[in-house]
This record gives structure tokens, C-alpha cells and sequence, in this order.
């Protein structure tokens, strides 16, 4: 398995419109930056996948529900997934001798917008510019069935199930195990508390057991980590960690919270060889005043390769920080997740090789059984 040179990157930008009750981020507009020909081929790792959180992260903040916008007159909507085309029912009660000549229907790549007349004026039922997944926009059909106004958009990748018509916090949990494939997830960055409240939302919404490095050495050593640093040093407290991560690393359904900073094996790029058991998500804040500086920012990072964290096949950019929406991040951690996969459908069964060989630090050119990474010889990458 060659490594080829193609990059992968997108940017979710956080905007609160109309406060409700449920928390998503349907209602973000999403950027995919793809800067090299569609013809070459992505790495195993695919380069980090990199979302921007724009602020603010206060309890201020509020989200939308499910659909985008939903017009108050109408709250109901079925939803049906088919091999090749996802199916959605609008109900029009109160829209009597509604004519096709009235409906408006506007779809693209990831977006649909719906709009009736009514009254002289245009009423919108739905807005959304986060579909869960692509769909071929030339190809929608619609028509009106009794009271109910129907849909139908045919998906560019059939294989994936759609468990909602949006992209929401609900759907990505749902849609994200056909996905995974059961593959850990382990949370990376400038901070243990931020990896680790995000962690916990990723378990709880995944199914996932949750564990913690920082819990798990405390436990160990009868000590905090503040007071091992202090008594031993950071180079101590991180090769502690590679220890536990070298446990752990054979687990399957865990999200993994890990030290943060500069104080455990992360940081270190040599000290990876475990953490490629499973998806990285880098989790970083940033001072960046917009989403393109904060954009070329994660591209320098990446191509500096100072950090270990530069490792990671996902980068999460936060422009400020409250524990209240560590949801939020989890979510766009695991929107990040999903297109990451998609990109390279086999990525989750590369991770499984490459424990199954014994992590030997050969990510992503898995070599065959036998290689020993001491030898410092070459060989074929295996195949998957």
C-alpha cells in the first residue's frame, strides 16, 4: 500500500441562528478543499481532515433541530432509505389544492431547500445545506401525493445508509458504525480536560467504552499527573503512557482520551506506534481570527511536522472552549470521521491489519507478517 501524495480537508463553521432545544450543527455550511486533481489517489491516512469551530462556545449558543429550518407549520417528515435513493415525505396538512405549480424544490450536491406558496408569499419547509451525504442533484424527483409532498434524491454512494435526511448529531451516531467498524477512536491535543469531556460525549453517543490514559496512570502510579511531572519529568509521564496505550491498543468499540499539551506520548512524534490502532482526532485551539487563517494554520502545523500530533487523520480547530458543548465537538469530530472513511472506504480495515500484525509502527505502508521494524530493511506493503 503505496502512499500517494493527495490531500483531504474540510472546515465546519459554527453559526447560531434560532434558539431550540436539540443541538446539531445541520445548519453549518461546510467547505470541502480538495487541492489536488481528482484523478490522484489518497493516502492511507488521507492527511488529517481538518474542521474550524468558529465562536462562540458560550451557553449563549444555540443550534437547530434536525432539519435545518423547519417552518412551525410543518413539523412532520418520513424519512426512508433505498438502495440507491433516500426518500423523504413532507406532510402538507392546511395546504389545500396545493398545485405542483406552487412547490419550489432546490437541491444541489449537499443541500436541499423547500418552498410552497401560499398566500401570495413563499413559505419555507425545509433548509439545509448539511445532507448527511452527496447527492446527485439532476437527478431528484418530486411530486405531490395527496396531502403529503414527496422526494426523492438519488445518492452518489449507494453503499451508505442514510439514517436521517440531515447530517445531525443523532444520524452521525447512527450512520457512524456502518462506518468504524467497531475501529477505537483516540482524542489528541493542547488539553487532557478538552479530550476527555469530548470523549465522553463520543462514548455515550457511539456505544463506545470510554477510558482515559490520565485516569488509568493516576490509578497506577497513586499519584496525580501534575506531581509525577514535577517528581519525574514529562519524558517519564510519556513513556508511562505508551505503556498504557500499548494495552490498549488491541481494544476495539473504546474512545481513548489522552494527555494533553506537551505532557504525554502524543506530543512525541515517536511515540505513535499505538496510537494508529485507531482514528486520531486531533483537537486543537486556535487565536485565529477567521476560518481561513485558521485554515492555514492547520496546513502549517501539518506540514511543519514539529508536533507529534501532525500524525493525526483528523484535526478539529476550536476558537474557544466551553465543556457545555463538548457535543458539538464531538459531532464535528465525527463528521470530520465520516468523511475521512469515505474518502478510502478501506481505511478501517488497514486499522485492523495493522493491529493484527502487532502495531509496528508501519503506518501507514503495512508491511508483510514477519517484517521486523528493527531490521531496517524495505519491503512490500501488505495487502488489504
Amino acid at each position: 500500500m503505496a502512499t500517494a501524495s493527495a490531500s483531504y480537508q474540510s472546515f465546519i463553521s459554527l453559526n447560531p441562528t434560532t434558539k431550540t432545544h436539540n443541538c446539531s450543527l445541520s445548519n453549518n455550511s461546510i467547505s470541502i478543499l480538495n487541492p489536488v486533481s481528482h484523478s490522484s489517489r489518497l493516502t492511507a491516512r488521507s492527511k488529517p481532515t481538518h474542521l474550524w469551530l468558529k465562536k462562540p462556545f458560550t451557553p449563549r449558543l444555540s443550534c437547530t433541530n434536525s432539519l435545518s429550518s423547519i417552518s412551525p407549520n410543518t413539523s412532520q417528515y418520513e424519512f426512508a432509505d433505498g438502495s440507491s435513493e433516500v426518500e423523504l415525505r413532507l406532510q402538507m396538512g392546511g395546504q389545500d389544492n396545493l398545485s405542483s405549480k406552487d412547490v419550489f424544490v432546490d437541491a444541489d450536491g449537499s443541500s436541499l431547500t423547500v418552498r410552497v406558496k401560499r398566500s401570495g408569499s413563499l413559505l419555507t419547509l425545509i433548509e439545509t445545506n448539511q445532507l448527511f451525504d452527496k447527492i446527485k442533484p439532476a437527478e431528484t424527483i418530486w411530486y405531490i401525493d395527496d396531502d403529503e409532498l414527496v422526494i426523492n434524491l438519488k445518492k452518489q454512494d449507494p453503499e451508505l445508509k442514510w439514517p436521517d435526511i440531515v447530517e445531525s448529531w443523532e444520524s452521525l451516531t447512527a450512520g457512524a458504525m456502518q462506518l468504524l467498524k467497531g475501529t477505537s477512536i483516540y482524542l489528541v491535543g493542547d488539553s487532557t480536560e478538552i479530550n476527555e469531556k469530548v470523549a465522553r460525549e463520543l462514548a455515550v453517543g457511539l456505544g463506545y467504552t470510554r477510558l482515559s490514559t490520565k485516569e488509568l496512570l493516576e490509578t497506577f502510579a497513586k499519584q496525580t499527573i501534575d506531581s509525577w511531572m514535577l517528581a519525574e519529568g514529562s519524558d517519564s509521564v510519556a513513556e508511562a503512557e505508551c505503556a498504557v496505550l500499548e494495552s490498549l491498543s488491541s481494544h476495539v468499540r473504546a474512545v481513548v482520551s489522552t494527555l494533553g499539551g506537551q505532557q504525554g506520548a502524543a506530543a512525541r512524534a515517536d511515540k505513535w506506534r499505538h496510537l494508529y490502532a485507531g482514528f486520531t482526532v486531533w483537537l486543537s485551539q486556535t487565536e485565529a481570527p477567521d476560518e481561513n487563517s485558521a485554515k492555514e494554520e492547520a496546513r502549517r502545523h501539518v506540514q511543519d511536522g514539529n508536533s507529534g500530533y501532525s500524525n493525526a487523520d483528523v484535526v478539529v480547530k476550536l476558537q474557544g472552549w466551553d465543556a457545555d458543548h463538548a457535543k458539538s465537538v464531538a459531532q464535528a469530530s465525527l463528521s470530520a470521521l465520516k468523511q475521512l472513511i469515505l474518502s478510502d472506504r478501506k481505511l478501517p480495515g488497514k486499522k485492523s491489519l495493522y493491529i493484527r500484525l502487532g502495531c509496528r509502527g508501519d503506518w501507514p505502508n503495512i508491511k508483510p507478517p514477519g517484517w521486523d521494524p528493527s531490521s531496517g530493511t524495505d519491503a512490500s506493503p501488505a495487502r488489504v
